[in-house]
């Protein structure tokens, strides 16, 4: 390359030859690559397989057919999931660059791209890691003798609170009771009744920061080095969470009542497939899911050699992912079965709260009812910690990966502190989230902040790889790693169907906002202005370095136009 070598005449030798030596001269610093192949399969399944797969997909399923919504789940992650992320990792791998700097080698006009993807993380780490810290508090309750959330003796419990026990009898259960579960969810551990709502949210509760300080404390000593110490803590916060599910499966499994809960599950409902919520609940399940356009799998992947097989590792580490998302189902309906049988109710009457609220109120219910309560509980909080762990250190990553590579003259030797400021701005963003009324925070960013934003950015990257790189370029890049071509089938799906896919997410979005709701309070309007606002300022980026990009640029307009569809 030019600049690149100096060759230096030697000395001409007695026989008239001439020799070259060429000197490699290069300023750049060598990149970091994974320790191991598993270090970076673990990683990807660990960033792919989070909390979602345990609560929303179980709850979504059920509420769209049972088994006749996993035919829409399937034909949504094989046209549209699969090939976003194999396109992903292909692009990281190829052109070794996060989410920024990427955008010089394809189509520089869509660099705000790149820089909307870090705002979305950011928003993200603000709201995600909060429910990590919930999941703390509650294992941290659990070394108690006795499980605080199983009795109605406690000095946040309310005289409607009714203790339902597998041991007690002629319990009698009415509309305004409340389980020990759910007052201690929401009187002791969120504080929610101390806040009427998004427009006052109260004092920061200093039991949650201490349990976000402490998962964002063990965050950073796990990627403050790179991908060479997060690779090897996946070991463990991506397997340890099977090695539980398969515990609470077998556990489950024996519970009284539990092929209620199974027959629930998987009950098909053919009918439902005939309503449009139901494809468009698929579509955005298995997009959330396998998480393309967050910048992670082009930061992972970029850390791989040069001839890697990622078109294997797309098919594998997604197909594990849809897999673990089927097999939390059985976890989950096992025990919602066990509790419709010692309630004696209907499965959906148990089954009635989705999000974070199955977690800590239903199934920590159904754990206290168990033998051996305290150890479940243990490791089923230990699970939902190490699930939300290795989301962030991808997350995280992502940021990283994208400022080091767009200014590694500045940060490259100072990772370490830029780490630390990271973490420390996201714990700041995150003390909204652990006030009395973090919760309606919460719900907020989950619903309108980030959804809506990322889904219109992996749109313009998809259109840009697509329509302004080229597919047939793209192909070749692959070629030139792989050997080989990608074949008619994921042509097709960049070119056309993962655009419509993503579209007909956009749109039925805008079409059927979210009916925002949690616990008794109805999110006013003008909570979904701001929650529009707050999603608006990230792919805002957008618009602004195009019109950015063209003031600076230099020639005619029409030369500018052509130089923005290619290398530069």
């Amino acid at each position: 390359n030019p600049g690149a070598g100096a060759a230096v005449p030697s000395a001409r030798p007695p026989g008239g030859l001439r020799t070259l030596v060429v000197q490699q001269i290069s300023s750049e610093r060598p990149r970091e690559t994974w320790s191991k192949k598993m270090d970076f399969l673990l990683s990807v399944i660990g960033y792919a397989v989070d909390l979602g797969n345990v609560w929303r997909f179980p709850y979504i399923c059920y509420q769209n057919g049972g088994g006749a919504f996993l035919l829409p789940y399937l034909l949504m992650a094989v046209f549209g999931g699969v090939p976003l992320f194999y396109m992903e990792l292909a692009l990281g791998q190829f052109h070794r660059s996060g989410c920024i700097s990427i955008w010089k080698h394809i189509c520089p006009i869509f660099k705000g791209i790149g820089f909307a993807i870090c705002i979305i993380a950011l928003y993200i780490a603000f709201y995600y890691n909060t429910i990590m810290a919930w999941a703390l508090y509650y294992l941290l309750s659990s070394f108690r003798p006795t499980l605080p959330w199983t009795t109605c003796t406690n000095s946040w419990n309310t005289v409607n609170c009714n203790r339902y026990m597998s041991t007690d009898h002629n319990v009698s259960w009415s509309n305004s009771s409340t389980s020990p579960a759910e007052e201690f969810y929401t009187r002791q551990v969120l504080q929610v009744h101390l806040s009427p709502g998004l427009h006052q949210l109260g004092s920061v509760s200093w039991q949650l920061a201490l349990c976000l300080l402490f998962i964002f404390i063990i965050v950073y000593f796990s990627i403050w080095k790179g991908v060479k110490t997060s690779g090897k803590v996946v070991w463990v916060t991506a397997t340890f969470p099977y090695l539980v599910l398969l515990v609470l499966l077998v556990r489950g499994a024996t519970l009284p009542g539990a092929w209620r809960g199974v027959v629930f599950y998987l009950k098909p409902d053919w009918q439902k497939l005939l309503s449009t919520t139901v494809w468009i609940d698929a579509a955005a399940q298995i997009f959330f899911s396998l998480g393309p356009g967050f910048g992670v799998l082009l930061a992972f992947a970029s850390y791989n050699p040069f001839h890697n097989n990622c078109y294997k590792d797309a098919l594998i580490t997604s197909s594990v992912n849809c897999l673990t998302s089927f097999l939390s189902g059985f976890v989950i309906f096992t025990v919602l079965g066990y509790m419709a049988e010692m309630r004696q109710q209907d499965v959906d009457t148990v089954a009635k709260d989705a999000g974070p609220s199955l977690l800590f109120i239903i199934y920590a219910e159904a754990i206290a009812n168990m033998p051996a309560a305290t150890f479940f509980s243990i490791i089923f909080f230990l699970m939902i910690i190490m699930l939300g762990l290795d989301s962030t250190f991808a997350g995280l990553e992502g940021v990283i990966t994208a400022m080091l590579d767009e200014f590694p003259h500045v940060l490259a030797k100072r990772r370490e502190w830029f780490v630390l400021g990271l973490v420390c701005v996201c714990f700041l963003g995150a003390l909204s989230t652990l006030t009395y009324g973090g919760a309606f925070v919460v719900k907020l960013f989950e619903e309108y902040a980030t959804g809506p934003a990322v889904i219109t950015v992996v749109l313009l990257e998809v259109i840009a790889v697509s329509w302004f790189y080229g597919t047939n370029r793209f192909c070749n890049d692959i070629h030139l790693m792989l050997g080989f071509y990608p074949g008619f089938f994921w042509r097709i799906c960049w070119v056309a169907i993962c655009p419509c896919f993503l579209l007909f997410i956009i749109i039925s979005f805008l079409a059927f906002p979210p009916e925002v709701r949690l616990f008794d309070y109805h999110f006013p309007p003008w909570t979904t202005v701001l929650g529009y606002c707050i999603g608006v300022s990230s792919f805002i980026c957008v618009p602004v370095y195009m019109v950015y990009y063209l003031l600076c640029a230099k020639g005619t307009f029409k030369q500018v136009q052509r130089l923005a569809g290619r290398t530069p």
